[in-house]
């Protein structure tokens, strides 16, 4: 079946698509965070040695924050690509790429499992280049709009690694608390 519709019609689609997947994916990027105390405040990760190619501490949110606009954005374009060959799979793809990335800041700051968190990074640039090729068949604007979301996060992946090689004994820690025996 085709699909007949005016550019009006695709532009109003896209924007209807773009009011609700934009707002949905910041969102659920700040809930993800927040949950997990992510960023300076965090005791373990204040105490944690930052790496030199560490950014200030508010690039984080301003970074994060564009990428998951865009990402909303390159959903929206891909929702609004009604009957479009392959449609299901890539949205699909996306939603397993953002289930991805929305499990690092709970692994990294919650959990505190740095080498984890780095497999996490592997796994969500795995996810993030099937999803760039799955949208740019269907809107390559979509696709390309993904792509400084991967470089941020092949950059996150350096990083990570670089607070884990750093950071060896806080690799799963919790708390500085010790023991202490006392008799009596």
């Amino acid at each position: 079946m085709n699909y007949l519709a005016s550019s009006g019609q695709l532009r109003a689609s896209l924007l209807r698509w773009s009011l609700f997947t934009i707002p949905l994916v910041v969102a659920l990027g700040f809930l993800s965070g927040q949950a997990a105390g992510s960023g300076p405040g965090n005791p373990w990760f204040d105490a944690l040695v930052k790496p030199s190619i560490y950014p200030p501490p508010a690039a984080f949110g301003i970074v994060w924050s564009v990428l998951y606009v865009l990402m909303g954005l390159a959903l929206a374009m891909v929702l609004s690509a009604r009957g479009a060959a392959g449609r299901g799979l890539a949205v699909a793809m996306f939603v397993v790429q953002l289930l991805i990335n929305l499990a690092w800041s709970p692994t990294f700051f919650a959990l505190h499992q740095i080498t984890a968190a780095f497999w996490i990074t592997v796994a969500m640039a795995v996810a993030i280049v099937l999803t760039v090729v799955l949208f740019w068949r269907i809107r390559p604007f979509a696709g390309m709009l993904l792509l400084p979301y991967l470089a941020w996060v092949c950059f996150a992946s350096v990083l990570t690694f670089e607070f884990g090689r750093l950071n060896p004994e806080a690799d799963g820690a919790f708390g500085t608390a010790k023991t202490e025996r006392v008799e009596i």
